[in-house]
């Protein structure tokens, strides 16, 4: 097994070689920028995260902006990038940093900062500072899990702490940042989940699970729980004048902060809402057939129930936390990911002549 200090220089010289230098964050490095990246690739990949990180600059350049911006607006550019904790996290963190006047450059300052963890901290120190720091993301946990032929699955409290004392091990005193991307290449682009490309990667000659043929053992799996299936009803209550009736979610629970529709129980439930609210029985009434929205702990059987009203919708109809969401002039708002997709569907040409129920 060789010593931390090759091991480091093999991924450095690959890493001269192949790993990627033109990543938009990449340019014109700051913590700002680092750490807006570093939030946006957790759980998410490369190549999603990229538009929605430029969008993000050109909204809010500096953490100044994204702290004095709206929350609905913030969570409007984040909107089908999910894990939409991570946004309100960002624009808290936002506001902390603004009101304390700099960024935190100290491992223990940074972990301060609300939805930033050890292995985040260490990315933005290392990248944006210069400073030694390991990290310890999905991709570097599966390099190393494998390199060191580590068992057992990386949340086990054990196996997590072994790999950390691993990362610490090898991480250079020097290159750090270079260091950082990549193993978080080396991970993303070459070890990866199904099929590992060992032929071209650096530290083959010395992996203890290429070694036994049985990379794909490491690391192991969280074992395997089937997911409970819910189901609801989604409103969509549509004005003659061509908008969509949506509420503001709470801030905890899914979806947190977000604009949804109205959950029933069914479509009996539509209309008494319809009843409460504008004193209007549906005109029609839409049935759609249900589509499944899978979360990380269980399944979401949605049923959306369209009804049309023949009313107009005036300002005062709306109050703190509901809106009439124009299809031709939408606003600036986060969406859930299943509203989204229907909002598209209604806001397409012909959307109102699909065959309808009268209730």
């Amino acid at each position: 097994m060789p010593s931390p200090k090759t091991f480091a220089q093999r991924v450095l010289i690959w890493f001269d070689q192949h790993g990627r230098k033109d990543l938009p964050w990449q340019r014109d490095t700051s913590p700002y920028r680092v750490w807006v990246s570093e939030i946006m690739l957790q759980q998410t990949q490369v190549k999603t995260v990229i538009p929605y990180f430029e969008r993000f600059m050109a909204a809010f350049p500096d953490v100044q902006a994204l702290a004095q911006a709206p929350e609905d607006e913030v969570l409007h550019l984040w909107t089908g990038l999910g894990y939409y904790a991570r946004a309100r996290n960002l624009h808290k963190a936002a506001k902390q940093v603004a009101n304390e006047g700099q960024f935190p450059d100290t491992l223990d300052g940074l972990c301060d900062l609300p939805g930033v963890g050890r292995s985040t901290a260490g990315a933005i120190l290392s990248i944006a500072f210069g400073q030694r720091a390991s990290i310890l993301d999905g991709n570097v946990k599966r390099v190393l899990a494998r390199y060191h032929r580590v068992g057992g699955w990386p949340g086990q409290s054990a196996v997590h702490q072994q790999l950390w004392e691993i990362a610490e091990q090898h991480t250079p005193q020097k290159r750090c940042a270079d260091y950082t991307q990549a193993m978080m290449d080396l991970g993303a682009t070459l070890c990866t989940r199904s099929s590992p490309d060992c032929g071209r990667c650096p530290l083959a000659a010395d992996c203890e699970a290429s070694a036994h043929g049985d990379q794909r053992n490491y690391p192991g799996r969280k074992p395997r729980k089937v997911l409970p299936v819910k189901s609801t009803h989604f409103l969509i209550v549509r004005s003659s004048a061509d908008e969509i009736w949506l509420e503001k979610r709470p801030a905890s629970g899914i979806w947190g902060g977000l604009w949804c529709f109205p959950e029933i129980d069914g479509p009996d439930a539509g209309r008494t809402q319809c009843l409460d609210l504008w004193g209007n029985e549906p005109a029609t009434m839409e049935v759609r057939p249900a589509f499944r929205h899978t979360f990380s702990h269980y399944h979401l059987d949605i049923t959306p129930v369209v009804v049309e009203l023949n009313i107009v919708p005036v300002a005062v109809m709306e109050a703190a936390g509901q809106l009439w969401y124009k299809l031709r002039q939408p606003p600036q708002i986060g969406l859930a990911a299943p509203v989204a997709s229907l909002l598209a569907q209604l806001a397409a040409p012909n959307s109102r002549t699909a065959p309808k129920t009268e209730y």
